[in-house]
């Protein structure tokens, strides 16, 4: 009898044993699965690297010369923008955006005699104006961007400069509410003097609920 108790407690332990065995086996699977499920998962969320932008050494160029020449506090920013094309963008302070302007008109390396567009955005918290250029000398562009106050969005017109500017700067007065200084005439296109409000501002509410 005793010898049957014995190998009877033999055969638990030896089964506590496997079980212990298997529930370790189990946990490290779960954990190895796990770990491999991480790793792909930022696998998948990782950003590959960008290449460099073709038109990189173009902004490099435009920072040196607008540096060297007006200061290294006219811009409060400069990148390639890669939603358009990778054109170089700079971004003018609201008191240097004229002064830039002019100068990357007239300045011998850069030459932009062409303005191919002008736009303004509202992007709820202030406005933007977007200005692209063109150097036909150089065969290169750029974009100009300045940022203004929502309430009392202002700022100098680029006509002087460049006359096809003219209806641009209107449009953007139309539909936003921009003015620009100095503009030979200033008129809203669209919508005529009467029309109330600016529809391409993010708080725009038509004044005829019916229209």
């Amino acid at each position: 009898m005793a010898k049957q108790q014995g190998d009877g407690s033999d055969h638990e332990q030896d089964l506590a044993k496997e079980k212990a065995k298997a529930i370790a086996a189990a946990k490290a699977k779960a954990a190895a699965a796990a770990k491999a499920k991480a790793a792909a998962g930022a696998a998948e969320t990782a950003k590959p690297e960008e290449t460099p932008s073709p038109n990189q050494p173009l902004l490099d160029k435009y920072i040196k010369v607008i540096h060297e020449h007006l200061g290294e506090d006219v811009l409060e920013a400069a990148y390639i923008n890669r939603l358009s094309k990778d054109v170089p963008t700079l971004v003018a302070k609201r008191t240097t955006y004229y002064k830039v302007a002019q100068f990357l008109k007239y300045n011998e390396q850069l030459g932009f005699d062409y303005l191919s567009e002008l736009h303004g955005t509202d992007f709820g918290t202030h406005m933007e104006v977007y200005v692209h250029l063109y150097s036909y000398k150089n065969d290169q562009p750029v974009a100009l961007k300045v940022k203004l106050d929502r309430d009392h969005p202002e700022i100098e017109s680029l006509v002087p400069l460049w006359p096809g500017a003219n209806w641009p700067e209107c449009e953007a007065y139309d539909l936003l509410g921009i003015r620009f200084q100095g503009h030979p005439n200033l008129i809203r296109i669209f919508l005529g003097e009467n029309w109330v409000g600016h529809p391409l501002r993010k708080d725009y509410e038509p004044y005829d609920v019916e229209v």
